[in-house]
């Protein structure tokens, strides 16, 4: 067992801090590296994986604490894997809605048997900025792509999402019931696990 009782999160957003510190449970506090500094560490690396750890090892060296980040994307069985890493900016920046109809576009005359994706998330937990060996975490939340977006709730390319346990998208799950099956919920489970928090 390993005993954390403060960690930082490798990101600003404050939504994401929130989620994260709900399923981490209250015997561990969860600060923004925001507290720390305003300033993004380059994704140089060519998996989520590469990029978790290199996120969490950017915390830990400027904040002194434990560190925890998260990379997450969609990956697309018919595209290689595609968006990947790459899903936040997948139409060079300009939002979700951009992102979304250039996958749509990309998949126009694909088959539904064929639109297989998953949301992947990998967390990376490091005790110090040159921690040899990080606690990785991954969740796979298996799905499709629908030729068109149904749903209101969610963000990214939950629209496009079905998850086929709830017989409706990611977007029309309410964001308690996402919370519990959904990619980083997976991860998160297994984080809790490694940290004896279960």
């Amino acid at each position: 067992m390993i005993n954390f009782t403060q960690l930082v999160l490798a990101s600003h957003n404050a939504g994401k801090l929130k989620e994260l510190q709900a399923m981490l449970g209250a015997s561990v506090q969860l600060r923004s590296i925001g507290e720390f500094s305003s300033v993004e560490p380059e994704e140089t690396g060519l998996s989520f994986v590469e990029n978790a750890i290199l996120k969490a090892r950017n915390a830990a060296r400027i904040s002194g604490l434990p560190a925890l980040a998260d990379d997450s994307g969609l990956a697309v069985d018919f595209l290689g894997g595609a968006p990947g890493i790459y899903s936040a900016r997948y139409a060079d920046g300009q939002g979700d809605a951009a992102n979304n109809a250039k996958l749509l576009e990309a998949l126009k005359d694909v088959p539904q048997a064929e639109r297989g994706a998953q949301f992947v998330c990998v967390l990376a937990l490091v005790r110090h900025a040159d921690d040899p060996l990080p606690i990785l975490c991954e969740g796979l939340w298996h799905g499709r792509i629908l030729p068109a977006a149904s749903g209101e709730h969610g963000f990214g390319y939950d629209p496009l999402f079905w998850v086929p346990e709830r017989d409706c998208s990611s977007a029309e799950l309410s964001p308690s019931e996402k919370n519990l099956i959904s990619h980083r919920a997976r991860a998160m489970d297994l984080l809790r696990q490694r940290l004896g928090l279960k």
